[in-house]
């Protein structure tokens, strides 16, 4: 008779949770995922998916613009954004039924319901107890809002994915990734859109000539970006909502989005009462093997605040699988690993950044970047323009860095992720011929470094 009703609990059917739970259950475990919410997780139905839906759908307005520069012409062109929200919700639905038969087809009991850890062996769903040789927590992150008067009146990109109608006007409080794709989605589709940060600019973190590229396009895209600028409270007045700022100016809006940062979720899952450790941000703390505090309890995904990427759950998910059931423990590797933005325009980008090469190298390292208008602009008669960049160690010729903004950045970065994780060199870039006519043709056809701006560093 089995010491457990399963060999392994999931907690969370999120990217992360599902493919542990599905490659485990291959390999013959017995396997239940807990989830109290809808199966597909933040990623697939709060996140990345219905996003890049979004964006796909804005993009049609520069599209059809763009098109009247290549002899196109058109009359009653009209947008409705309730069809697509019901389209995107379609999609939605489809890929939550694809979760689940995925989760049938390989024989994961789901139990609906909020997940509790009780000790190291048991969960509690709705009241009953559940054993399990192990556990793992793999319940992702949440949008989280400051501490701000009036902070009841705004939403988050949770509640932006389901409006069923445009605001005129709107206020997106935020520097990072999802704020400034919000903003390019809204802006976009005839929203005006102001973006207010605390920074100098936007997406902290990224190489600063990223930042400034898509700053620039932002701004001419017209998007009204207030740097270093903190709302310090939101009233709800008449026909919408008005927000006090730094400075005691005013602004008054019809909807005010928050994305000011996400938060593990943590709370509420019993896991200190049961002896697993989490930091100040309340995220699980792991080791390199994502096992948390408690030996049978280990945890994957967001909620551990590691790299918070959906391929990246997906990668430790199946470290965690070869590490417990293979017997090849399997340490994730964290370096190189590209991401992208998915503005207006977007960002793609793998490696570090010259700062980040600065720190590391001092003088050893050369900067080539280049900036151009694409063909596709020319004949659009459209001002935007795609910066590349690539950070070069010196002393092995290795590419250590790229970047890029423009069209495309992220499908174009992916592949040449491929070659920085193979360690290859400037001069092996080079040697590359390039496709022509593409953007992408760039990044193996420049030559010229950019002169090194600090004194210490010119030859």
């Amino acid at each position: 008779m089995a010491r457990y009703d399963f060999d392994l609990i999931t907690l969370g059917a999120g990217s992360g949770g599902v493919r542990a739970s599905r490659m485990a259950a291959q390999l013959g475990k017995r396997v239940a995922v807990v989830e109290e919410s809808r199966v597909g997780g933040t990623c697939v139905m709060r996140g990345c998916v219905p996003k890049k839906l979004l964006v796909y759908g804005a993009h049609f307005a520069e599209d059809l613009t763009d098109a009247l520069g290549f002899g196109w012409s058109y009359a009653d062109v009209s947008f409705d954004w309730a069809r697509l929200i019901a389209a995107k919700n379609a999609e939605l639905n489809r890929l939550e039924s694809v979760y689940n038969r995925i989760l049938r087809d390989n024989g994961v009991t789901l139990l609906e319901g909020r997940g509790v850890v009780v000790d190291g062996h048991t969960v509690e769903v709705g009241g009953q107890p559940y054993t399990a040789e192990r556990i793992l927590v793999a319940t992702g992150g949440r949008p989280s809002l400051p501490e701000v008067p009036g902070i009841e009146y705004a939403i988050t990109s949770n509640e932006a994915l389901d409006l069923m109608q445009l605001p005129s006007r709107m206020v997106v409080v935020g520097a990072g990734y999802i704020a400034v794709e919000f903003a390019g989605i809204f802006n976009a589709l005839g929203v005006k859109v102001t973006q207010v940060l605390r920074g100098e600019t936007v997406l902290r973190g990224f190489d600063a000539d990223v930042r400034a590229a898509l700053a620039e396009e932002m701004t001419r895209k017209g998007i009204d970006l207030r740097c270093e600028t903190a709302v310090k409270s939101i009233e709800k007045v008449k026909g919408g909502y008005s927000l006090r700022l730094s400075g005691d100016e005013t602004l008054e809006t019809d909807l005010v989005m928050y994305a000011t940062g996400r938060r593990p979720n943590s709370d509420g899952l019993g896991l200190e009462a049961a002896g697993v450790k989490l930091n100040e941000a309340g995220a699980v703390v792991v080791d390199e093997y994502s096992r948390t505090s408690v030996e049978s309890i280990y945890a994957i995904g967001d909620v551990t605040d590691r790299m918070n990427l959906t391929p990246v759950a997906l990668a430790e998910a199946g470290a965690l699988v070869n590490t417990l059931y293979r017997d090849r423990p399997t340490v994730m590797d964290y370096a190189n690993i590209p991401t992208a933005v998915f503005s207006m325009p977007p960002i793609g980008t793998v490696g570090v950044t010259e700062a980040e090469a600065r720190e590391r190298l001092g003088c050893g390292l050369d900067v080539y970047l280049s900036r151009f208008k694409p063909m596709r602009n020319t004949l659009a008669g459209r001002d935007e323009r795609t910066v590349m960049k690539l950070i070069v160690e010196r002393a092995t010729d290795k590419v250590i860095g790229l970047h890029m903004v423009g069209a495309e950045a992220p499908e174009i970065v992916q592949g040449f992720a491929v070659a920085l994780k193979c360690g290859a060199t400037k001069a092996q870039f080079d040697a590359t011929i390039g496709i022509h006519p593409t953007a992408a043709e760039e990044l193996v056809t420049m030559r010229d470094k950019r002169p090194d701006p600090s004194p210490e560093c010119q030859e």
